[in-house]
Parts: C-alpha cells; sequence; structure tokens
C-alpha cells in the first residue's frame, strides 16, 4: 500500500463520508433549523414597524406646520422643523403647569397603591382567616366593573370631605380604587417567598411591620417595579376623573385633561397637541427604559408563583 492509499483512507470516516461532505450535510441541516427563526424574526420586525410608527408620526407631525401635518400623508420628515409648536405647547397652553400636577398626582397615587397593595396581597397570601376566600372571589369579580360606574359616589364621598376641587381629593380618588391587579401580583409574589424569613424574624423579635416593611418588601422588589410601571401608567393617562376634578378648577388640570386646551371652536392645532403628546409620553418612556428589567422579572415571578 502506497502512501497516497493510507493518506486517502485515514480522510475517510467509518461509515464511507469523508469529513468535507458531513460537514456540509451538517451546516445544511443547521440552515434548514435557522430558516423558520430568521422567518419569525423577519415577521417580528414587520409587525414592530407597523407598531412604532403611529409613535414616531405624532413626533413627526409635532415638528411640522399646520397645512404639512394634512398634505404630507404618512410622510415623516418635514420640511421644516417648526421647534415652536414645543414652545407654544409647554408656554402657551400652560402644559409647564399641567406636567407638575400630572407630576404630584401620580407619584402620590403610586406611593399610596404600592403600600396599600402590598399589605392587602401580604395578607391574603400568608394568613388564613374567615372569609379569605370570598374576599379574593369579590377582588376578581371587581375586575370585570367598569371605571365610569363608580365615579358618581366616587365624586359624591369626595365632595362630602371638602376635597372635590384639589389635587389632595384627586390623589385619593385615584388611589382608593380597587387596584386588583396590584394585589394579586403581591398576592402571587409573596406566596413563593420561604416562611422560613418570617419563622426567623419572629423569633429575633419583629413584629408585624417590621417583617413587612423589612424582610417582605425589600425581597418584592421586582414586583413593585412593575405595579409602579402599571399604576404610573393607569394615572398618567387618566383622562376621565381628573376631568371631573378639574371642572371649575382649570389650573389643577393634569396632561390629558390639559390636551383639550389645542381643540377650538372650529379648528385644531394638531402641530401643537402632537408636541403636547410627545411631551407626556417621554416620561413614560424613560420610566419604562429604567424599570423594564424588574418589570419582567415581577410578571414572571408573580405568574410562576
Amino acid at each position: 500500500m502506497t502512501a497516497l492509499d493510507v493518506r486517502s483512507e485515514s480522510r475517510t470516516e467509518p461509515g464511507g463520508e469523508s469529513p468535507p461532505k458531513r460537514r456540509r450535510s451538517i451546516d445544511r441541516a443547521k440552515l434548514r433549523r435557522k430558516a423558520p427563526m430568521w422567518a419569525l424574526t423577519a415577521g417580528l420586525l414587520v409587525f414592530a414597524a407597523f407598531w412604532v410608527y403611529p409613535f414616531v408620526w405624532v413626533v413627526s407631525a409635532s415638528l411640522k406646520e399646520q397645512l404639512e401635518v394634512f398634505t404630507a400623508g404618512l410622510g415623516l420628515v418635514p420640511d421644516k422643523v417648526i421647534w415652536e409648536n414645543y414652545q407654544r405647547a409647554w408656554v402657551d397652553a400652560s402644559f409647564s403647569k399641567y406636567m407638575l400636577n400630572t407630576l404630584i398626582v401620580t407619584v402620590m397615587t403610586v406611593v399610596l397603591v404600592v403600600i396599600r397593595c402590598a399589605m392587602a396581597g401580604y395578607v391574603l397570601a400568608r394568613y388564613q382567616f374567615i372569609g379569605r376566600k370570598v374576599v379574593v372571589g369579590v377582588l376578581v369579580a371587581t375586575l370585570f366593573v367598569p371605571a365610569g360606574y363608580t365615579i358618581i359616589p366616587v365624586v359624591e364621598v369626595t365632595q362630602r370631605l371638602g376635597l372635590l376641587n384639589s389635587l389632595t381629593g384627586m390623589i385619593i380618588a385615584l388611589a382608593g380604587g380597587g387596584h386588583v391587579a396590584a394585589v394579586l401580583l403581591y398576592m402571587g409574589y409573596f406566596r413563593g417567598i420561604p416562611r422560613e424569613l418570617e419563622e426567623a424574624a419572629v423569633i429575633d423579635g419583629a413584629g408585624f411591620l417590621t417583617i413587612f416593611f423589612r424582610v417582605m418588601m425589600p425581597l418584592a422588589g421586582p414586583v413593585t417595579a412593575t405595579v409602579v410601571v402599571l399604576t404610573f401608567l393607569a394615572t398618567w393617562n387618566a383622562f376621565f376623573l381628573p376631568l371631573v376634578f378639574t371642572f371649575s378648577r382649570p389650573d389643577l388640570r393634569t396632561l390629558s385633561v390639559g390636551m383639550q386646551a389645542f381643540v377650538g371652536e372650529n379648528s385644531v392645532d394638531w402641530p401643537g397637541m402632537a408636541a403636547a403628546a410627545t411631551l407626556s409620553l417621554l416620561p413614560i418612556v424613560i420610566l419604562f427604559l429604567v424599570l423594564q428589567k424588574y418589570f419582567f422579572e415581577g410578571i414572571a415571578g408573580a405568574v410562576k408563583s
């Protein structure tokens, strides 16, 4: 046997297929497996483009002239950038004041909702008492009650307390709702935490509030971030209740209610309204980008529990 025969035999696999041919078959198999993933990715990118386009169009419209908003159609690039639209929204339409009102109402509402719903979720997850299942059932049932049906008793109670035309009354009304989703999220998350942590704290002499604020709440960081984002979105975009609370006090309007300032009797300032909408979206986008990691962890942890 010659040296050439030995080299040819050494390059042939026991199954009769040479290494280059086997590598090519493996590569083709990998390509076939990756093809569906590429198609899925392309489909998701197209869907994302359709999803994001309206928001990009609003930003584009905020930089256009009134006539160009209608003549440009679906075009995104303005012929001339008009920054005065933002100045008109911020100064002339008093959106600086509306932004401050909205921040105060939203932050205070979020704080109250987080504390109240966390306590309710903790008690429902850890304590057994008579009527516990009934309470949970009633909470779940209230998910199907439209918010508009409760506006009359809410306004009536707030008026009797003398808080109707005030930011305090608006905060109490927004934070005093059921917020059932937040309670259920906390309930599911606390149920998955080992009881040994609480037992160790009790041995050390900790009471209910100490265990709750110093043991349980730090562990519930992801679900708290989720509740913060959801409550922030709902309060920031609330329209009906703030509208009722600011009928006689225009200076207390929030951003969603103040948007009506661009609607005149015979015309609508579309570029100014688009600029105002862009300004109102910025805090929400920033908050979500900061808390998105904890938001998804909180959802996954609550569902898993």
